[in-house]
This record gives structure tokens, C-alpha cells and sequence, in this order.
């Protein structure tokens, strides 16, 4: 749909951008932080770990200083669930709660809006030991550290994030590492840990209202939408399959509190289905969230599926996630897109499509937690970090966000990733996303001096003319 002219983003728009603790603190073992899954996981060993990252843990103020010149409305960060509670329960950490309450309160002095994530891939390893989210008691654990955080910054946090990429987690366990031993979850422990997600954060949510009625908290997923690759009817069910296996069936849970009926035909057909105890779809009914976080980076073409292991082929990307489902659907290739250095697909207009299908389906306000591109950023001699990629990729989405308020989306805020450089999962410091350049390389930390790329300046521009100036290619 084209228009005469685009509507402007809401005066009171929530320009941000993010990060996650374990990919920017750094201090691993400082002041009483416990182990996480993260910190035990398998890791390719020629790329950076997580002990120092980018150190933001101590060098947060400075970080925040520039934040503040950047001019961010608001800092989407996670809280390490270690941090709190070493062992995933039992004795608080006090250090921690200490730590991300300087954070706060210093986010706040500048007039930046904390944006909490609770739950960013980090479940404290002691809960690993005992089953994981495979195992009942985890939920109580985490409405209990939710309920710790919001007691203590209830009154200074207003927008809070449950779990980060819960599809993420379930669809594709060995994206964010693989455990020790190789061995990943079957389908059904995995189904059964997204139930029981689910109802951890359902319960979560209603804690929230019930104990910070003033603030809003809302799920965060990783939503694309599915192109099918021809107009055959059978490439449109494959389309629509993935689609809402991918991403439906954990936001009508989350917001309506029932089973995809797609899903659920789809799990008991495998025998995958979860077991559901009494009260269990209550609790997730409960939640009401008061808006819809999504991480969006790109789009996905699908074709009918063979029925056969022919439909599986790794993603010509950076996590090598397998793609394709023999009875499900089948990757195809989109020649009307870009894509990245690392083979992700650059599709600004399709984040405008999937705001659309999502405000369209739910109704809720949408923030959009995570969106840019990753590349090997290089430092010249004269200090500066020219990248005109970055620039270029979310100048696209801006627009196509435009477009969507246009159409009527209620969109509020835009956190892309990442506010600075942080340890990408797969390959360290070789593949980077912030505004700000931290120098160091995978091994060498070198001094980790930040150095503000041109992505900065630009960004400075679209912020502080709340998007009027920098979108176009001549301004």
C-alpha cells in the first residue's frame, strides 16, 4: 500500500539499543556470580569467550556516558540470573542487586530508560544440573528471582522482558552453544521445557501487575514472517506451517494462553506433546502481557516439503542452524534479497510485513528489541570505524518502520543490536554489531578502548531529529 505521505514516529518514541549480559559484562567469577549454562556450554575454541567480553561490568559508566551522547532514550539490557542467585535459588547475591542498581540508577541520571530483560540464554548451571526447564521446580525459581528484582527495582524500572528468544531455545538448542557431551535435547524434553516456560512466565507477569501495577512487561521473540517460494498452494501450507510453528504458536500462548491448534495437531502427531498439569494453562493465561518485544534480523522462503531427510540443510549463516522439516517444509532461496557477509537474508521490508501480521494478530503495542547487522569491523590508522553497511541496513528498516506506523502498527521503540561490540556467540569479535567500537581482538583484550564508528554520528543524527533527519539517502 503506498501513501502520499508517511506519518512521523510518535514524539515520545523510545529510541534505543541493546545488549545481553553475558555477551558485554564480562567479570565471570567476580563479586559472587555463579556459573551459568553459557559459562559450560562448548564453544568454538578460536573465537572469544565470555570471562572478560567487552567489560561492561566495570566499565559501565563510561559506557553509559556514551550512551548518553549518542542520545538514547532507552538501554535494553539483561540481568544475569547468576548474579542474583549463584546456585539459581537459595541465598541471595547482594553484590549483584548492588551492581545492577548502579546500572539503573545511573541509566536513570542520564534520562535513559532501563529496558530489563530477565532471562537472556543465561539459566544458572546448578539448574542445569537438576533438569533444567525440563524440570518443574525452575518455574518457582524463576518467579522467585523475578519477584527479588522486582521488589528491589520495581520502582525504577518500567518496561521488563521475560525470556529472551524462548523459540530460539526450543527450535534450535544448539545456537547459543552445545552442552557438555554434545548431546542435545529431544523433542519432546524440549517441548516440555517450553511449557514449562511458558507457565514460569505467565506466573512472572502476573507477579509484575500484581507487585509494579505502574510498569508494562511483555514476552520477547525472535518473529520473521515465511514467504513461499511459488504460488503452488502446497509451498503456501509449508509457508504457513513453519510460520506458525516458528513463531504463532509461542505468542498465542503467551497472549491467549492456548495451544496453537496447528501446534498441538503437529505435536501429537510426533508424540511430542508436553504434559500439562492442573492450572498450568491458568497460569499462562494469566500473564496478559501488556506489549510484544520482537527480535527481527530477516526473512525466511519455504517450499513444500519432499517428506524425506532431503528437506534439511544447514542455514548458510553464522550458527549453522539446521533448515527444513521432512512433512513440515522445505528452505529455498529468495533472489529478491540481500545478504550478509555471514549469509544471513537482508530484508528490511519484511520486518514492516511481520509488524504488520503481528500488531494485526495480537493487537499489542510493539517494541522492537533486536535488529542489525553483524560484520568484521576494522579500526584504521586514524581511529575511525567506517561502516557504511551498518548505516545503510538500519536506515532500511527505519524507513520500513515508517511505513508500518503508516499502516497503523503500534510501534514504540527500537533497540537494535548492539549498543556496543559484544562476543558474538559463534564467532567472538570477528563478527560485530554496536555503535561503538570496543578494541580488542579474540584473545589479545588489548585496552578496550571505545571508539565511536560512523554509525554513531549517524544514528546521533536520527535520534536527535527523532527520525526526521538520516532516513533519506540525500540527508
Amino acid at each position: 500500500m503506498l501513501y502520499n505521505e508517511l506519518k512521523p514516529f510518535p514524539k515520545d518514541f523510545l529510541w534505543g539499543a541493546s545488549t545481553s549480559a553475558y555477551q558485554v559484562e564480562g567479570a565471570s567469577e567476580e563479586d559472587g556470580k555463579g556459573k551459568s549454562v553459557i559459562d559450560m556450554m562448548d564453544h568454538p575454541e578460536d573465537t572469544a569467550g565470555f570471562t572478560v567480553a567487552s567489560d561492561h561490568y566495570h566499565r559501565f559508566k563510561e559506557d553509559i556516558r556514551l550512551f548518553h551522547e549518542l542520545g538514547l532514550k532507552g538501554y535494553r539490557f539483561s540481568i544475569a540470573w547468576t548474579r542474583i542467585f549463584p546456585e539459581g535459588t537459595g541465598e541471595i547475591n547482594e553484590k549483584g542487586l548492588q551492581h545492577y542498581e548502579e546500572l539503573i540508577d545511573e541509566l536513570i541520571k542520564y534520562g535513559i530508560e532501563p529496558i530489563v530483560t530477565l532471562y537472556h540464554f543465561d539459566l544458572p548451571y546448578a539448574l542445569e544440573e537438576k533438569g533444567g526447564w525440563g524440570n518443574r521446580e525452575v518455574i518457582d525459581a524463576f518467579v522467585e528471582y523475578a519477584r527479588i528484582l522486582f521488589n528491589r527495582f520495581g520502582k525504577k524500572v518500567n518496561y521488563w522482558l521475560t525470556i529472551n528468544e524462548q523459540n530460539t531455545l526450543i527450535l534450535h538448542p544448539g545456537a547459543v552453544g552445545v552442552p557438555k557431551g554434545g548431546k542435545l535435547p529431544t523433542k519432546t524434553s524440549l517441548y516440555q521445557q517450553n511449557h514449562h516456560m511458558l507457565v514460569a512466565q505467565g506466573k512472572v507477569m502476573e507477579l509484575c501487575h500484581e507487585m509494579c501495577p505502574h510498569v508494562q512487561i511483555g514476552p520477547a521473540l525472535n518473529m520473521t514472517s515465511m514467504y513461499q517460494a511459488t504460488s503452488k498452494p502446497e509451498d503456501a501450507i509449508a509457508a504457513h506451517n513453519w510460520e506458525t510453528i516458528r513463531g504463532w504458536s509461542f505468542l498465542d500462548l503467551a497472549v491467549h494462553g492456548k495451544y496453537n491448534n496447528l501446534l498441538w495437531s503437529y505435536l501429537e502427531n510426533r508424540g511430542w506433546q508436553p504434559e500439562i498439569l492442573e492450572g498450568d494453562l491458568e497460569a499462562i493465561g494469566k500473564g496478559h502481557p501488556d506489549f510484544i518485544a520482537i527480535n527481527y534480523y530477516s526473512t525466511a522462503t519455504i517450499s513444500e516439503s519432499t517428506g524425506d531427510a532431503s528437506d534439511v540443510s544447514p542455514r548458510a549463516g553464522d550458527q549453522q542452524i539446521m533448515l527444513g522439516e521432512p512433512g513440515v517444509y522445505r528452505a529455498e532461496e529468495n533472489p529478491y534479497v540481500d545478504k550478509t557477509k555471514y549469509g544471513w537474508v537482508i530484508d528490511p521490508v519484511g520486518l514492516r510485513l511481520t509488524l504488520r501480521k503481528v500488531y494485526e494478530r495480537y493487537n499489542l503495542p510493539i517494541m522492537i528489541t533486536e535488529n542489525g547487522i553483524g560484520a568484521p569491523d576494522v579500526l584504521n590508522d586514524d581511529g575511525s570505524v567506517r561502516d557504511d553497511y551498518r548505516i545503510d541496513f538500519i536506515q532500511a528498516h527505519l524507513k520500513q518502520i515508517q511505513w508500518a506506523l503508516t499502516d497503523g502498527v503500534e510501534v514504540f521503540g527500537y533497540f537494535p543490536w548492539a549498543a556496543l561490540d559484544v562476543v558474538s556467540t559463534h564467532q567472538g569479535y570477528a563478527k560485530r554489531y554496536g555503535f561503538i567500537y570496543v578494541n580488542r581482538g579474540e584473545f589479545d583484550v588489548k585496552d578496550l578502548k571505545r571508539i565511536k564508528k560512523d554509525s554513531f554520528y549517524w544514528y546521533q543524527k536520527v535520534i536527535e531529529s527523532n527520525g526526521k533527519d538520516g532516513l533519506d539517502k540525500n540527508n
